[in-house]
């Protein structure tokens, strides 16, 4: 019997976190006509998620190590805020410009800031540098997210 690599076991949660990011556009689109603004929606989304997040914390339980928190740098505590601009962002975008062109145009824009992230080995990620095949591997998406708008 083989066992599954951390590789693949990444690659599979991946997968299925991108697919609920396609579905999580339109539930909060739903959510913000519901309650009358983006914003809130992703108030809401996020105080969700927060107590999906504590439930399964204390069923580990994993408490946060106060030391360890106190000696992270700054920008380490501004995921969150990333995560709430996008989600209300979607919300937004989603009803306007329709599921597939808000998730082109942001899986464009992530690559783009993500070759840039992997080159300058930004946030402590390890450094890749830029090459021809990424470029092209990019320039490929944004082809595709231009052809989805156009669509």
């Amino acid at each position: 019997m083989t066992s599954i690599s951390a590789a693949t076991t990444a690659i599979a949660l991946i997968f299925g976190a991108g697919t609920l990011i396609a579905i999580q556009g339109p539930i909060n689109a739903t959510l913000a006509r519901g309650i009358g603004s983006p914003v809130n929606a992703a108030l809401v989304s996020f105080l969700v998620g927060t107590l999906a997040l504590v439930a399964v914390a204390l069923g580990q339980r994993a408490v946060p190590d106060a030391t360890l928190m106190r000696s992270l740098p700054w920008w380490a505590w501004i995921g969150g805020l990333c995560g709430a601009v996008f989600v209300a962002g979607a919300a937004f975008a989603a009803p306007r410009i329709g599921v597939a062109n808000m998730l082109t145009i942001s899986v464009a824009s992530q690559l783009l800031t993500a070759i840039l992230l992997d080159h300058w080995g930004a946030f402590g990620v390890p450094v890749q540098s830029i090459s021809i095949t990424r470029v092209a591997g990019i320039l490929l998406v944004i082809g595709g997210a231009v052809l989805v708008r156009r669509g």
